[in-house]
């Protein structure tokens, strides 16, 4: 019979992967796959645009709790959005797309 500690703490380790952030670049490509601005980004997860800027330049990563409501976001444009998110590694993405950002 299984440990339920130790797949309590199996659990845990995969869980934590759920919490990983993509590249920044492939953070902007998903966003602008779906046609949206920095500041929609900003006002879902309930921040600044700075904060969205910051993010997908990867001068920065969002805490807790925009984190899990930012990821679960980049999740979903993912899913809707597949080629964005495989993305070439090597592509750069502005801080804003004149100004709609």
């Amino acid at each position: 019979m299984p440990d339920p500690d130790r797949l309590k703490r199996v659990d845990a380790l995969l869980d934590g992967l759920d919490d990983v952030l993509p590249p920044p670049h492939v953070r902007a490509q998903l966003r602008l796959a779906a046609n949206l601005t920095q500041q929609d980004v900003a006002d879902a997860v309930g921040v600044q645009r700075l904060a969205v800027v910051r993010w997908e330049l990867g001068k920065s990563h969002p805490r807790r709790p925009q984190r899990t409501a930012y990821i679960h976001l980049l999740k979903r444009l993912a899913e809707r959005f597949p080629e964005a998110a495989k993305a070439d590694a090597g592509s750069t993405t502005p801080a804003s797309e004149g100004g709609s950002g």
